[in-house]
């Protein structure tokens, strides 16, 4: 038997006035943190903005035997942090600030 992929969802939130600012550097992601979150497990990842609330609704996949757990101590994943905080809200380490979703409904 195989072992399924997980799906996970998470609300964030952007300070006002930066969503342009949010998707150029999306669109412009590092390769190098692009590489990571997919060696860390990670696939079909897709962030939604509520543009009246600004809230980010963020869906992501990972793979069997993901290592996501890893990724905060990860270098590259800081300075992504780092670059983003000034955009949302974020913890004190700079770590954006998410509400895990749980889910109440899948049609498969």
């Amino acid at each position: 038997m195989s072992e399924q992929v997980e799906t996970r969802a998470f609300v964030m939130r952007l300070k006002p006035g930066n969503v342009a600012e949010y998707e150029r550097r999306h669109d412009a992601i590092w390769p190098e943190l692009a590489d990571l979150l997919g060696t860390s497990g990670i696939h079909d990842y897709s962030i939604f903005l509520d543009e009246d609330t600004l809230q980010l609704f963020a869906v992501l996949k990972l793979r069997p035997g993901h290592t996501i757990a890893a990724l905060p101590d990860h270098p590259v994943m800081r300075r992504w942090w780092d670059h983003m905080a000034p955009l949302m809200d974020v913890e004190p380490d700079n770590r954006p600030r998410e509400w895990t979703l749980r889910r109440v409904f899948h049609l498969p």
